[in-house]
């Protein structure tokens, strides 16, 4: 029997790739940043929890601002069509009709199809939202649910490149710890993040690995020459 994979739930997958992918990266860059500064490990934390704590709510805010511009967006064009219907009815029709005909199918059908939903305005609009507008209702609570799955995740991330410092007395050996715990977390996260989504997962895991490294390193070697020249 064949059987079709689809994930159930991918705007949470989504939310939590982005808080995720941010939150490990941002502040492993900063905290890699500070350590080129030569300050103590105490400041290093310091600084990293501020970070983790803005960028969470930065992140979160973003999250929802965009879940409540989608929100908006599609019932404002909802609206819309209920008014069209109403006032230009057949126009309408033909838009139904002509979004039957993308479809190759015949007048005949187009016209049956048109003739049917007219019938129903919910599902009339329903079809003009999805064929023609190609918009999806948003989930309910979506708004705040990707506010706070983003922000969850980003505090989630940024805590692992401090783990690093914790355990250390100075920034040469936090740096190094906090670099070989991101860097497997990195790698980790861009495999399974990879597989997820239908990519090859070991591109996938060298791409979000190399981004990390390479901000971690420039963050790093912009202030060690600041704080050496």
């Amino acid at each position: 029997m064949h059987k079709e994979i689809h994930l159930k739930q991918p705007t949470v997958l989504k939310d939590i790739i982005i808080g995720l992918s941010d939150g490990i990266t941002v502040p492993f860059a900063l905290t890699a940043g500070i350590s080129g500064a030569g300050i103590g490990n105490h400041l290093i934390i310091t600084a990293g929890i501020a970070e983790i704590c803005a960028g969470a709510i930065a992140m979160g805010l973003g999250g929802y601002l965009a879940g409540k511009t989608e929100e908006d967006h599609y019932y404002h064009e909802m609206h819309r069509e209920y008014s069209e219907i109403k006032t230009v009815p057949e126009v309408e029709k033909q838009e139904v009709r002509d979004a039957i005909a993308y479809y190759g199918l015949s007048k005949e059908i187009q016209d049956k199809v048109a003739d049917e939903l007219a019938k129903d305005e919910k599902q009339w609009v329903e079809f003009m939202m999805h064929n023609e507008l190609r918009l999806e209702e948003p989930e309910k609570g979506r708004a705040s649910a990707s506010a706070r799955n983003i922000a969850l995740s980003y505090i989630a991330g940024g805590t692992i490149p401090l783990l690093g410092y914790v355990f250390t007395e100075t920034p040469a050996t936090g740096l190094r710890d906090s670099s070989i715990i991101t860097i497997i977390c990195l790698l980790l996260f861009g495999y399974f993040k990879s597989k997820l989504t239908g990519q090859n997962a070991f591109t996938g895991a060298l791409k979000t690995t190399g981004i990390g490294i390479l901000a971690a390193a420039s963050a790093f070697a912009i202030a060690y020459w600041f704080n050496h020249n």
